[in-house]
């Protein structure tokens, strides 16, 4: 396991993939870290996961959300409303695993790009029919996954700007 410092510094959102099988040992574990993460209140996580290695779902969802025409696998993140403590602020809980679950797929070799989902109900809707969710069951994300393709590679950005850091006031 790499140094979660390096893993946190170098993961990037990675576009396109090689033409590599995700193996289905990598996805569990990244599921594992999903459900890993904070939830509003313990026993209240609303995520649920659907994975899709199926070829033609994946071009259903491409139509939708381009960036996910190229994926070797796409977890679908979607949140059962119903085990939410938060009614209406489920979209934080399910921040929390999409983040876990990018970080493990970095720390596994692969790469990974968060396809942002909800709120837009334009986009939520059709995803929702693809799936048959139930009312209480909406769609937030699909993180897609696969080894990184030519031109694509977790690596350190420098990222951090003093200037944006406060303390005690704006």
């Amino acid at each position: 396991m790499a140094d979660l410092e390096e893993i946190i510094k170098t993961r990037r959102s990675i576009r396109k993939y090689a033409d590599k099988e995700v193996e289905d040992e990598k996805i569990e574990k990244i599921l594992k870290a999903g459900m890993q993460a904070p939830g509003s209140r313990l026993g209240a996580e609303p995520w649920e996961f659907i994975v899709v290695k199926n070829r033609e779902t994946i071009d259903k969802l491409g139509e939708i959300k381009p960036r996910a025409k190229d994926a070797q696998a796409v977890i679908v993140l979607v949140a059962n409303i119903d085990l939410s403590f938060y009614k209406d602020a489920w979209q934080q809980d399910m921040s929390a695993a999409a983040e876990n679950m990018l970080l493990e797929a970095c720390n596994l070799g692969l790469g990974g790009l968060w396809n942002g989902v909800a709120p837009w109900q334009d986009i939520m809707n059709p995803i929702a029919e693809i799936f048959d969710l139930p009312e209480n069951v909406r769609p937030f994300c699909l993180i897609t996954l696969g080894y990184p393709g030519e031109g694509q590679e977790n690596k350190f950005m420098d990222k951090f700007h003093e200037e944006r850091i406060h303390y005690e006031k704006y």
